[in-house]
């Protein structure tokens, strides 16, 4: 199963909890060593309790569903200072911050973005960069991360 089929699965249970899931990614290999990384959020902030409580939450759901081949570890933590950004509304809320942008692929001969987030529309975004404005399509960004808080 891959990390948007996981996503969906947790994501309604997560936000009925009164959290936002900003972010699910499986590293490792099902031989040994996976680990299912959830990164959750809420307007107040995240604490180890709040990640305790979504970890017996998301770990029930999953020993029910069984959606992962293999053995796991799962960590739940808070997206940190360098949050990842994955769905357009993240990239809205963080419009005007230094963010760091990794495309799949070299555009204008380069794939690393960091700058300034100038504008975050529904398909690409605008970061400036040295002063020079890149449009990056969201479908073609392998990741993207807040660059720190101002």
């Amino acid at each position: 199963m891959d990390n948007s089929a996981i996503r969906q699965l947790l994501e309604p249970v997560v936000e009925d909890m009164g959290y936002e899931l900003v972010m699910v990614e499986m590293t490792g290999s099902p031989s040994g060593g996976q680990v299912l990384r959830t990164y959750i959020d809420a307007p107040g902030g995240i604490l180890l309790e709040d990640c305790e409580q979504v970890s017996r939450q998301v770990s029930a759901i999953l020993d029910v569903e069984d959606p992962i081949k293999g053995e796991y570890t799962l960590e739940v933590s808070s997206p940190g200072i360098d949050r990842p950004l994955v769905k357009p509304e993240h990239f809205r809320r963080f419009q005007g911050n230094q963010v760091k942008v990794v495309m799949r692929e070299a555009r204008l001969g380069r794939r690393r973005f960091t700058g300034l987030l100038v504008e975050a529309g529904l398909e690409c975004v605008v970061v400036e960069v040295d002063g020079e404005p890149y449009e990056l399509d969201y479908r073609t960004m392998e990741k993207a991360n807040l660059a720190g808080l101002d």
